[in-house]
């Protein structure tokens, strides 16, 4: 019998869906599954933005311009962007919490390495590395919620999700600052400081998320995903280099632009063809969804337009360090906290989406237009309402177009759907900001050459020998006064223009979110959805007639029925034969078109089993109806008519039942009687040291001493035994070099226990017997303790030598025997090693 641990149905309890009817999971039920998710998104978030506020030291101790520069922020945009659509269509077909774990590692190995960056080149190729890993954790985050959430409830924690963003982003600028204002830090800990929250977000991630996964056979688009890939990356080299490498309309342009063309078109025509493709084009038959891709496109350019430049900005246009630009721009960063988690608290409680998506683009667009008329010396207090309105449209926008396109497409389609709104936003950024740095290095030089006139000779010669390039980041600190002032102007004029074009890209957004078909928000999380087999046709008409009980599909199924892949990928199936056979008659329930069967889940002593899963399939495996056992352990359910089927029930920390049914035409009352199992795990660790003991017997045996299971630890110390009887048992370990320890345990009734075993390690005593002619084989060696008791004996090999091991420290004597015997007083020290060599001999020898 293979049966599924306890663990795994509380999992799938807990993340499958409503626990009865279409209740969802509880407010701690989610939080609990997504705290390891968002504290991923913390980790991503803090690497990138810790860095935003070092870049101009960066870029300048590793000898890089501003093309260099922009780079450092494209290449993680554009490697985000092009990854976004894979690891979205990953989800669709692999577990999301293993992809989650594995975009967060790449993140933290490409960090680690591009702290030991020595050139602008290599932390270009590194921080490619980052975005690959930022663009699962951007993509998964808002796929997991999705799969567990109702789009309906998604808005309260949508709200969570930017909080984090928000801290992340406000906390990271302020600790990059610090950093690298801190002399014996220097800016490469900025890559490596969010190692330690990263494993501890590895770690919660294992314990806390837990959903399961349908097994299917799978096959990636790889052709479209590099097809993309390669147009969004020729694209990009084309806007970043265009007017300054070459001119905009040259032979380099028509071949950059065209081979984007092309290699856009081969795209379309692979994913028409493919079988999973990476992003359906079939999802752009839906308006909502086209239209919220479209102004994703051009809100990714208000994003990263802000978390980009506004460092330049302060350091350059104003003179601050690191640390007080990080601390400048938190009114951006308060208004998108207060505007993402207040619109996803009154969206949950009204329903009511598009009037806040609006009021989004309005503020973006505002805010942008306004911080285009900044200048160097631009009073503060101006700029934070300015850009306090900038972080508040974002909040609004960017998660609820998400929301939107969420609520338009099948569960099957969930990861991609997502997972296109962010590629477009990451698209709209990454593009934005390779094209506006062009912009903005264009009319920095601009205006630093219609300031050249109104300085002296002298100044204009030093400024034309060190600073007059502004493709490299001038060290404002060791310009004289004139020319310092001239650069502060010409950045502050600079960057004012930059934000002035993102403001017109913003009011395109706005315009294309005017036309968004507001749509009612389904009530169900995906996988609620994907169990009832609902469709976004049927999601969005009129509730049935119907009241069919939600719950979560069960860990447990026949063998010849389709098998649940947990997270970690188990199969969780249970090969119990049916139990019983039931015969019934009886008239469907009204409007339900199918015979009612009802009845009780009990456990030990008829106590009711409440949340047990019950589910109806047909002998071919197929799920016909599902329930969930109320408090009094009730459960009712209906069969399409008259026929076999099986009804199987189960529920964490007891074995599943499944039993076979015969409907007729009347309604059947049918009880389950649910078996407990128990289990017990645990450690086995030195005293002392803590560390794991490896090949350590566990042998476990109950009051009479008959011996009931036996395992061996594992390379952590670990061991795990099943199916034994409740009640108390006696658990023996014994180790190599290790005293032996025996403990009473209390097994539960259900469920597992865990033990823990600490063992002490023991004196071992050696030596050799020796006669006059050398060592002496076949001598008898007995050691005897303080009270007379014999310990051991042990007869000498041909080295002559002796050995008793797993001693307690304290007096011993040591008796040899092969000559006229010798006896030896002796004191054993404790743990390590005692030499007590022997010497034989007869008298006058």
């Amino acid at each position: 019998m293979a049966t599924t641990t306890p663990a795994g149905v509380r999992a799938h309890a807990k993340h499958g869906g409503g626990s009865h009817g279409d209740a969802p999971m509880t407010h701690r039920q989610i939080m609990e599954a997504l705290s390891g998710l968002l504290l991923g998104m913390f980790v991503a978030i803090l690497s990138s933005t810790i860095v935003s506020n070092a870049l101009p030291e960066i870029i300048g101790d590793l000898g890089g311009g501003q093309s260099a520069y922009t780079w450092v922020v494209t290449a993680a945009l554009l490697s985000m962007t092009a990854a976004t659509p894979l690891w979205g269509k990953l989800a669709d077909l692999y577990s999301k919490k293993a992809l989650v774990q594995i975009a967060l590692v790449i993140y933290v190995i490409a960090s680690m390495a591009a702290g030991l960056s020595q050139n602008p080149g290599m932390l270009i190729t590194f921080r490619v590395f980052q975005g690959i890993g930022v663009g699962g954790l951007s993509a998964l985050a808002q796929i997991v919620m999705a799969a567990m959430i109702s789009p309906r409830e998604r808005g309260r924690y949508s709200g969570y999700l930017g909080a984090t963003f928000a801290v992340a982003t406000v906390g990271g600028p302020l600790l990059g600052g610090v950093i690298t204002d801190t002399s014996w830090l220097g800016w490469r800990w900025c890559f490596y400081v969010g190692v330690p929250f990263a494993i501890i977000a590895l770690i919660v991630l294992q314990k806390t998320l837990h959903l399961p996964v349908a097994k299917r056979e799978v096959k990636v688009d790889w052709g479209g995903a590099t097809l993309i890939s390669a147009a969004v990356s020729l694209l990009l080299v084309w806007v970043t280099f265009a007017g300054d490498k070459y001119d905009w309309l040259s032979w380099q342009t028509y071949a950059m632009v065209g081979g984007s063309v092309v290699l856009g078109a081969l795209f379309v025509l692979a994913e028409s063809k493919a079988s999973e493709p990476i992003i359906p084009l079939r999802l752009f038959r839906n308006r909502t969804i086209t239209l919220a891709s479209l102004a994703s496109l051009f809100v990714g350019v208000a994003m990263f337009t802000g978390t980009v430049f506004f460092s330049q900005y302060f350091q350059l246009a104003r003179d601050k360090s690191p640390t007080m630009s990080g601390v400048m721009t938190i009114p951006m960063i308060g208004g998108l906290f207060v505007s993402s988690t207040v619109s996803g608290q009154f969206i949950t409680r009204t329903g009511r989406w598009k009037a806040w998506l609006v009021s989004g683009g309005v503020l973006v667009t505002a805010g942008l237009v306004l911080l285009g008329g900044i200048r160097y010396d631009t009073a503060y207090w101006k700029m934070a309402v300015f850009m306090a309105l900038l972080g508040l449209g974002i909040g609004m926008m960017m998660q609820n177009l998400v929301l939107a396109t969420q609520n338009q497409v099948a569960p099957s389609d969930l990861g991609s759907a997502s997972s296109t709104v962010t590629f477009f936003r990451s698209l709209g950024g990454a593009v934005g900001v390779s094209a506006l740095g062009a912009v903005m290095s264009r009319r920095i030089t601009h205006y630093v050459q219609d300031g050249v006139a109104d300085l002296s000779p002298k100044y204009q010669k030093a400024l034309a020998g060190s600073s007059g390039s502004t493709d490299s980041i001038p060290d404002m600190d060791a310009l004289p006064k004139p020319i310092r002032t001239l650069l502060e102007s010409a950045y502050g004029h600079g960057i004012a223009d930059v934000f002035l074009i993102a403001g017109g890209l913003a009011a395109v957004a706005l315009l294309i979110t005017l036309f968004i078909k507001e749509v009612p928000l389904k009530t169900r999380g995906a996988l609620a959805q994907a169990a009832e087999g609902d469709t976004p046709a049927a999601a969005q008409a009129p509730a049935a007639a119907a009241t069919a009980t939600e719950a979560p599909a069960p860990e447990r199924v026949p063998s010849w029925a389709t098998p649940v892949v947990g997270e970690n990928g188990t199969t969780a199936t249970a090969t119990t034969q049916p139990s019983a056979v039931a015969t019934v008659a009886g008239p469907g329930a009204p409007g339900s078109g199918g015979t009612p069967v009802q009845g009780f889940v009990r456990g030990a002593e008829s106590a009711p089993v409440p949340q047990a899963a019950v589910t109806l399939i047909s002998l071919s495996g197929r799920q016909l109806g599902r329930s969930v056992a109320q408090a009094d352990g009730s459960y009712a359910l209906d069969a399409p008519g008259t026929g076999s089927y099986v009804l199987i029930a189960s529920a964490d920390g007891y074995q599943p039942q499944a039993s076979t049914i015969v409907v007729g035409e009347e309604p059947l009352s049918y009880d389950i009687l649910l078996s407990g199992t128990s289990g017990l795990t645990g450690v086995v660790r030195a005293a002392g040291s803590a560390l794991p003991v490896k090949d350590a017997m566990v042998i476990v045996t109950d009051v009479r001493g008959d011996l009931l299971a036996t395992a061996a630890t594992g390379e952590q110390g670990d061991f795990a035994l099943t199916d034994l009887v409740p009640g108390t048992v006696t658990v023996a370990v014994n180790a190599i070099g290790f005293r032996p320890r025996a403990l009473p345990v209390e097994v539960g009734a259900t469920g597992v226990t865990r033990v823990e075993v600490d063992l002490e390690a023991g004196a071992r005593l050696q030596g050799v017997v020796r006669a006059p002619h050398g060592p002496l084989a076949d001598a008898r060696v007995t050691l005897v303790d303080q009270a007379g008791n014999v310990v051991g004996t042990a007869t000498t090999g041909t080295d002559g030598a002796y050995a008793f091991t797993d001693l307690d420290g304290g007096e011993y004597t040591v008796i040899a025997t092969g000559y006229p015997p010798v006896a030896t007083a002796l004191t054993v020290s404790g743990p390590g090693v005692d030499g007590h060599d022997i010497e034989l001999a007869h008298p006058g020898e």
